[in-house]
């Protein structure tokens, strides 16, 4: 068992057919992935007898990423996912693993998902914004491949801004036919205004605010952002622009924050 509880031991799962989007920021992916734990188990599903896999075969040793083969024995069925499943119980049951990262956006892997956290396993998911809820909401933390393609191009300024939403991905193609091209959402800053006016963030910071205040109605900044997450785990202050969760709270204008004590309050309050 792992005894340094500070640096979870993780396994992350890729569902090769599911996120090819991932391959341009795979560096992002796991720089993200190590904020939560050590990726001890890396692997990635799919039928590597299949040209669209090639770009894929490229990047796996960079991150030693092991390939699991699984054959498409009938046409239009999935086997890939199956694959994943069957090798995740697996790894549940053998091995010493504190979480598991889940890289897709299908919701198929939602009832993994929920048997992980009810193994007490931590669950991280990564997939696109368009990843149904079911998947979103039972990991412990969802993040979006969009903020980490973001992310790049921020720090790559030589890199046309139109760049950010260029990215390769291949859904049901046939061995002969090329990679295509499609775009991701690009992150827009939100304005004061917007923010203040997006209901459900609103909502969920008053919502916290109001579980862990104090007295003199102030709650601590770190915590308010945990359960947040709790609640809503797509919930992270880049989806709407900002890097900080600070950043967010002083550009809504609804909050008091003292960033001194780093603790926060709800301005309606006296």
């Amino acid at each position: 068992m792992n005894t340094d509880k500070s640096n979870p031991r993780l396994a992350v799962l890729i569902d090769a057919d599911n996120t090819f989007n991932v391959i341009p920021i795979i560096d992002e992916l796991f720089e993200e992935i190590s904020k939560f734990g050590d990726a001890s188990v890396r692997r990635i599903y799919g039928d590597w007898t299949q040209n669209q896999l090639v770009r894929w075969k490229e990047i796996l040793p960079k991150h030693a990423i092991q390939p699991i083969q699984q054959y498409a024995n009938t046409k239009g069925k999935n086997a890939t996912d199956s694959a994943l499943i069957i090798d995740a119980m697996d790894l549940l049951y053998t091995a010493p693993l504190d979480g598991f990262c889940i890289v897709s956006s299908d919701s198929d892997f939602t009832r993994l998902a929920i048997r992980f956290r009810e193994s007490g396993k931590l669950v991280y998911g990564f997939g696109e914004q368009k990843t149904p809820e079911s998947l979103r909401a039972t990991c412990n933390k969802f993040v979006y491949i969009e903020i980490l393609s973001q992310n790049k191009i921020a720090e790559s300024p030589q890199t046309p801004a139109s760049a950010s939403t260029n990215v390769v991905t291949q859904q049901n193609i046939s061995d002969a036919e090329l990679v295509t091209e499609t775009k991701l959402t690009p992150v827009i800053q939100r304005t004061s205004k917007q923010l203040a006016m997006d209901t459900k963030l609103v909502s969920l910071i008053r919502s916290a605010i109001e579980a862990l205040s104090e007295d003199d109605s102030f709650a601590n900044l770190s915590e308010v952002k945990k359960h947040i997450v709790k609640n809503y785990s797509a919930f992270d202050s880049r989806n709407y622009g900002y890097a900080k969760f600070s950043d967010l709270i002083n550009t809504i204008g609804l909050f008091e924050l003292d960033s001194k004590k780093q603790r926060i309050k709800d301005k309606r309050k006296k």
